[in-house]
């Protein structure tokens, strides 16, 4: 795989501050020399995904995952390692060089083609929809009151007969692969080739670099599917996007972003001067969507469709930008059934008074609660008590706690003293019941152990490696001279003091380098032992080494002796007999001026 130079990628490292990164992702709280949140990876109520700002790591103590800056990117954003490199020397403003090399180029290459194929193919379809063959199109969006310069601003197009688009993707020199690949032709069981999309309404999906990366195409008549979309390629996945984001950032958005359910709302609302407006992409709001919302945006207003499929998409969509610390409001709409018909219904001026009272998560799990039950019963309002004191019981903020219940006990009527005393019983309950978050063991990753490993070796060989980690080359001669990778008995331990024993003997000695290309499952376990506190520094450096290795040789001693307990009850021969006793002499002796 063509990789940057070592020097490169130490450059990008370095200027990409782990604590920084993972920040944008994830909520993280400072305790100790260590910042603590909930893993992204896991779903967990108590944090134990730890960041170290010294080391430059991150290590979950619940699932085990760990890394460095370059894994985290690579995990959350679901790329490779050269495109987290790549990312994150963008975010830094540091140029690459190109990559020449290549095993993996064709991959690149054919990403890169697959760009084009779309580039060309939003702007053929572009050009479609002002031609006299995509009339019942232009009745379309002049029905829907699309203005020129919208259509423009989101290259909306028309897609036509049968296979125009292979035809003319074929006159520009495309090649099949990257053709069928973009998804935008299907060959058949005959070997013809078809365009995807025919006598459809064309919406370009954009990256947040403005590339084009897939398409949307509505139906015109009354045939189904309504939409279609891109299949996922090398360039698209439609959990990791949002459409629209790329024209919205365009604008001010970071104060706030609205996330609406279809792309006639984004388009219709950002023709009225809402430009702050994305949505996700036909799919239910995926975690990889909140992280982009999350980064580009410090408020994000919910507005889905007031159905019921759409309160569900609500409630989801919550429950994922509050595990990311998101400061989440909920569109309240009456009178229309989703942006789109109430911005032309009632204009500009009401639409941002209705985004300015959105109100909050807790308001709208409230009011969605209300609406289940009925207050006039007895159960049913004690059923209602409870459960907005478990909502109430969640909050951090004091303040915001008294701010709510005082809300809710006025709105609905309740007494104010019962819904505290509630709210009282809860979070004591909850405070009783939870447990500090305590120092936890290195997680032992490799499932396929063949070997029961004690604790007391599991902590030797991870101190081993700890020590290691600290790149001196001196301190390694010294271990290498009285420990064999092949010493270790846990099978990962000895795999990662393989690859750590080969680097050390070429001169490498930077541990960064050689953790990018550890296989994950090395790389969760060094993560588990460098995040823990083995208390080992310059100072006592050597005498922990001593000990080691003493605790090798005793044990080897150890075996060695019982081995010959062993053989001597079946050896008949005199004078290897007396060899035998005289060896086990020699280990009784060695073993008692051992400490």
């Amino acid at each position: 795989m063509a990789r940057y130079s070592e020097e490169i990628i130490d450059e990008v490292r370095q200027t990409n501050d782990i604590v920084d990164i993972i920040s944008q992702y994830v909520r993280l709280k400072r305790s100790g020399r260590n910042y603590f949140g909930l893993c992204p990876f896991h779903n967990e109520k108590s944090p134990s995904f730890s960041v170290s700002p010294d080391k430059q790591i991150f290590h979950c103590f619940g699932c085990g995952v760990g890394g460095n800056v370059f894994t985290f990117l690579s995990k959350i954003e679901g790329i490779n390692f050269i495109e987290a490199v790549q990312e994150l020397a963008q975010r830094s403003n540091i140029q690459l060089p190109s990559l020449d090399d290549n095993l993996d180029s064709s991959k690149e290459i054919l990403k890169s083609k697959v760009y084009k194929v779309n580039e060309f193919a939003a702007k053929f379809y572009h050009e479609n929809l002002y031609k006299p063959e995509a009339k019942i199109a232009q009745e379309y969006v002049k029905k829907r009151m699309l203005s020129n310069e919208t259509l423009k601003s989101f290259q909306i197009g028309f897609s036509g007969k049968f296979d125009e688009l292979y035809k003319e993707l074929v006159k520009q020199g495309f090649q099949e692969r990257e053709i069928l690949e973009s998804g935008l032709v299907n060959k058949n069981e005959n070997g013809k080739y078809i365009d995807r999309y025919r006598n459809r309404l064309m919406f370009p999906i954009c990256d947040v670099r403005g590339r084009v990366i897939a398409f949307g195409g509505r139906v015109l008549d009354d045939s189904k599917p309504k939409y279609i979309n891109s299949p996922e390629n090398v360039v698209y996945s439609k959990g990791r996007h949002l459409f629209g984001l790329n024209v919205a950032k365009k604008g001010n958005i970071k104060k706030r972003l609205l996330i609406v359910e279809g792309y006639m709302d984004v388009i219709s609302l950002h023709q009225r001067g809402i430009s702050n407006v994305v949505a996700p992409l036909g799919t239910a709001l995926t975690q990889q969507q909140g992280y982009l919302l999350r980064n580009n945006s410090e408020q994000i207003v919910l507005s889905f469709d007031s159905d019921e499929a759409g309160q569900a998409a609500k409630v989801r969509a919550m429950e994922i930008l509050q595990n990311m610390g998101c400061d989440i409001r909920v569109l309240q709409m009456e009178g229309a059934k989703d942006p789109d018909e109430y911005i032309i219904k009632f204009g500009k001026a009401r639409f941002d008074n209705l985004v300015e009272k959105a109100i909050s998560v807790v308001e709208f799990k409230v009011k969605l609660l209300r609406q289940s039950l009925n207050l006039e019963s007895t159960n049913d309002k004690i059923k209602f008590l409870n459960e907005i004191a478990k909502l109430i019981s969640k909050i951090e903020n004091n303040m915001e706690r008294e701010v709510y219940i005082e809300k809710i006990a006025k709105n609905y009527e309740i007494s104010k003293e019962a819904i505290y005393a509630e709210v009282n019983k809860l979070t004591y309950t909850n405070n009783k019941s939870s447990k500090i978050l305590e120092k936890a063991k290195p997680v032992v990753v490799h499932q396929k152990q063949q070997t029961e490993v004690s604790e007391t070796i599991t902590k030797r060989e991870n101190t081993i490696l700890y020590i290691l980690l600290m790149g001196d080359l001196n301190i390694f001669q010294i271990i290498k001279q009285n420990i064999k990778p092949e010493d270790l008995k846990n099978e990962i331990n000895g795999k990662i003091a393989k690859k750590l024993y080969d680097e050390f003997e070429k001169g490498n000695s930077n541990i960064n380098s050689i953790i990018d290309n550890l296989e994950e499952v090395e790389q969760n376990q060094i993560t588990a032992i460098m995040a823990e506190d083995y208390e080992i520094d310059n100072d006592n450096i050597e005498k922990a080494i001593d000990d080691i290795i003493q605790s090798y040789e005793r044990e080897k001693l150890n075996d060695r002796k019982l081995e010959i307990l062993r053989i001597l009850d079946n050896v008949s021969e005199e004078n290897e007999k007396r060899n035998l006793e005289k060896e086990l002499s020699d280990i009784i002796i060695k073993l008692a001026k051992i400490k």
